[in-house]
């Protein structure tokens, strides 16, 4: 097993124990995802957009070193990926497409 990055935390001796507030539980829904990012840092913002409302509200923003950030798109491909062994194929229509 490899050594752990310098960035991760060295794993406790004891099972870590994640405490989870009420509100945060509840979750946030998002419908739109925005990115930006510098040299040392990702920020996803998730946002709420209703339909015909001309202004929208950012819902939660997390902040990510480059390391993490590479992490979570491994965590979300990894997940994807067993949803649609699951459930099958996710389409995007035309307009969801990501371009480049």
């Amino acid at each position: 097993m490899p050594p752990p990055m310098a960035d991760t935390p060295k794993p406790p001796d004891v099972p870590l124990q994640i405490q989870i507030d009420d509100d945060v539980a509840n979750g946030q829904y998002a419908n739109m995802a925005l990115l930006n990012h510098t040299e040392t840092e990702f920020t996803l913002d998730f946002v709420h957009v209703q339909p015909h409302q001309p202004r929208a509200k950012v819902r939660s923003r997390v902040i990510l070193n480059p390391k993490h950030a590479k992490r979570l798109v491994k965590l979300l491909q990894d997940g994807l990926a067993n949803y649609e062994q699951r459930h099958g194929t996710i389409v995007l229509s035309e307009d969801e497409r990501p371009t480049h």
